[in-house]
This record gives structure tokens, C-alpha cells and sequence, in this order.
């Protein structure tokens, strides 16, 4: 298995589909704003994983694109939101500009928007296209894992807790709800469009919410330690007033936390038939520098 080529070619599956989905039209101003993001340099870490599990699970990649491809949209609609000056606040995003330090807080406001949306129209069309219930459930699934009881979420005890002193329940259920939902989703909607059962799908989202915690300790991490995820400016938990594992556990309770879960998500991706991909994904994911 030649990792690196693998690599490329799924990213460059998925950025072809997304250019498909974002051709510029009227008003051409929102279609540049959602591609200035969408196009910035992102690993496309999430949908990655989505067609590595559904190819690992001898699913087709066709079928996992769309969904792949809606999972990369509401991320980075989360990123544009998060950066605005009414959350983090941060001006640089990726070591770019952020959305709205170049195209306005309206306009970035919106262009979040019409990404989201555009994530479920693709997801809808492919599944009234092909009447499977697999591919129903997917769509059903990122909806669930974005929303309330998902993403936004952790976004809003996030926010709720800045300053505070948590309790490991709470950042238990920001990390989960903020950050592993997203992965969550990748892992368990390859496994939906590979057409497989709910016990299958279970257990890779299982791995996905490991591997998703220890990503986003990671990040805690680097923005202490010297390094950065995404470009931004480091101590910017610390500027937020971010309650974290690292400000809640310290930084030797949030690495013993991180290499658990990490070797715990690796551990059992191994034991996968045809799982090198992910296995070594999931390493370079762990170990990143930034």
C-alpha cells in the first residue's frame, strides 16, 4: 500500500466533487467567499477517512463521495462561524486571512450558510437518486452528529464554559459533541455506504470518537506547546478563555489522555482487514507537527 498516493488520490477525488458542487454562478460574490474556505488549504482529514472506511469495507467510492464531500462542507461552514468575531474571534485561519477579515462578517455569515445548505442538497439528491436506506441513514446521521445533539452542541457548552471551572464531564461532552461527532460521522458513514450493518457501523464510529478526542487534545497541545493546527495564532485557548483538557487536567493529565486514546483507536484499526490506510492515516493524524 503506498500511502501518499492513496492519500492524493482520494483528496483529489473529493476537491474535483467539490468544485462540481461550487461552480461559480449569481450572485458570484457568495460562491468566491464559500470557495475561499472551502479551497484554503485543508487536509480533508474527515471525508478522507469516509471513503477509506467505505473502501476498506469493499464499499464503492461513488457511493461514499457525496457524503464525504457534505462532511468537508459543514466543516468548514463550523470553521467560518467559529472564526467571527462574535466566537473565537481570530483573524487568521490556516496562516490565511480568515473569511470575514476578507469578505466581511455579513458575507462570511452567509457564505457559512450556503455551504451547510449546499451539504444537504448533495446528500439529498444522491439519496432520491438511489433509493437505499444505507445512504438515507448516512445523510440522517451527519445531520444528527452537525446538529444540537452533535456539533453545535459542543459549540454551545464551549462557549458556555469559557472561564469556567469544568468538571471532567463537561469537557468530556464538548470534546466528544465539538470535534469526535465530525469523525464519528466519517467513520460510521463509510461503513453506510458501504452498505453495511448497524454492528459495523457502531464500531467504527466508536473508533472514530477516539481517534477524535485524541485529535483535538492534540490541538490543545500544539497551542501551548508551539505549533498550530490551522494557522492560528498560538494561546488562542488561552486569549478565549477556553476551558480544555490541558487547562483542566494539565498537560501531563491531557497527553497521558491523548496517547490512550490514540493507541487504543490504532489498536483497533488494526485488527481490520485491508486497514493499512487508515492505520497509517490515523499515526500521521496523532503525531502531527501542526
Amino acid at each position: 500500500m503506498d500511502f501518499d498516493k492513496t492519500l492524493q488520490e482520494y483528496i483529489e477525488a473529493i476537491d474535483n466533487r467539490l468544485e462540481r458542487h461550487l461552480l461559480i454562478s449569481y450572485p458570484e460574490i457568495i460562491y468566491k467567499a464559500a470557495s475561499y474556505s472551502l479551497f484554503s488549504g485543508g487536509k480533508r482529514i474527515r471525508p478522507v477517512i469516509l471513503l477509506g472506511v467505505c473502501e476498506m469495507l469493499g464499499g464503492w467510492r461513488k457511493n461514499a463521495l457525496p457524503f464525504a464531500c457534505a462532511l468537508e462542507m459543514i466543516h468548514t461552514y463550523s470553521m467560518i462561524h467559529d472564526d467571527l468575531p462574535s466566537l473565537d474571534d481570530d483573524d487568521m485561519r490556516r496562516g490565511k486571512p480568515t473569511n470575514h477579515m476578507v469578505y466581511g462578517e455579513a458575507m462570511a455569515l452567509l457564505a457559512g450558510d450556503a455551504l451547510l445548505n449546499r451539504a444537504y442538497e448533495v446528500m439529498a439528491r444522491f439519496c432520491v437518486a438511489n433509493n437505499d436506506a444505507h445512504f438515507v441513514k448516512a445523510m440522517a446521521k451527519i445531520a444528527e452528529y452537525a446538529g444540537i445533539e452533535g456539533m453545535i452542541g459542543g459549540q454551545v457548552m464551549d462557549i458556555a464554559l469559557e472561564g469556567a471551572i469544568a468538571v471532567p464531564a463537561e469537557i468530556e461532552y464538548v470534546y466528544t459533541n465539538k470535534t469526535a461527532k465530525l469523525f464519528m460521522a466519517a467513520f460510521g458513514c463509510g461503513a453506510l455506504a458501504a452498505g453495511k450493518d448497524d454492528e459495523t457501523v457502531s464500531a467504527m464510529e466508536k473508533i472514530g470518537k477516539q481517534l477524535g478526542i485524541a485529535f483535538q487534545i492534540k490541538d490543545d497541545l500544539l497551542d501551548i506547546e508551539g505549533g498550530s493546527a490551522f494557522g492560528k495564532p498560538l494561546g488562542s485557548d488561552a486569549k478565549n478563555k477556553k476551558c480544555t483538557y490541558v487547562s483542566t487536567f494539565g498537560i501531563d493529565g491531557a497527553t497521558q489522555k491523548y496517547h490512550e486514546l490514540s493507541v487504543t483507536a490504532i489498536g483497533e484499526l488494526k485488527k481490520l482487514n485491508n486497514s493499512e490506510f487508515l492505520v497509517a492515516l490515523a499515526e500521521k493524524l496523532v503525531d502531527r507537527p501542526r
